[in-house]
């Protein structure tokens, strides 16, 4: 094995961890675990969207981003419309877990992306000009840390932890 093979092993090794988040940032399931229903709705105070708004935003990016990777042609979506839902929309218990689930099958699409030793890391994906897989997964991890943070924060002020939360 080449000291390149080697580092390309290392950089997949390290995409796939940036992913999963629980080196420096909480994970999305860490974030959403026992997350009460009755809050999905809930506008927390000077914010405004609610804490679905936030995971079905983290949806629609990661998958637009996913799309973008493996598409032949990608037609560009308009911000923020096609990434947030209407501040006015709600859903219900099917809905949010729709939302959670949407999410954990396109990070597990991409993490399969990643893991392929077959797919190169370092070379522009079809839609795209100069973006390479590892960039749009730096990119999407990047993103995914960023709002799961703020779920999490969301959650402190709305008081929705669990009361058995180690919060170390």
């Amino acid at each position: 094995m080449t000291n390149t093979a080697v580092s390309l092993d290392v950089l997949r090794s390290h995409l796939l961890e940036l992913l999963d988040g629980g080196a420096a940032h909480m994970s999305f399931d860490e974030a959403v675990a026992d997350f009460p229903l009755d809050a999905i709705n809930t506008f927390p105070p000077n914010v405004t969207y609610t804490p679905w708004h936030l995971v079905e935003h983290l949806r629609l990016t990661q998958r637009d981003i996913l799309e973008f990777i493996v598409a032949d042609t990608y037609e560009e979506r308009r911000w923020p419309d096609d990434f947030w839902p209407p501040s006015a929309s709600k859903t219900d218990a099917v809905g949010w877990q729709r939302s959670l689930d949407g999410f954990r099958e396109d990070l597990a699409a991409l993490r399969a992306l990643v893991a392929d030793p077959e797919r190169d890391l370092l070379s522009p994906v079809r839609a795209g000009w100069e973006q390479t897989l590892a960039r749009e997964t730096m990119l999407t991890a990047d993103h995914n840390a960023y709002h799961v943070g703020e779920f999490a924060i969301l959650r402190q002020v709305m008081g929705t932890w669990p009361d058995a939360r180690d919060s170390a």
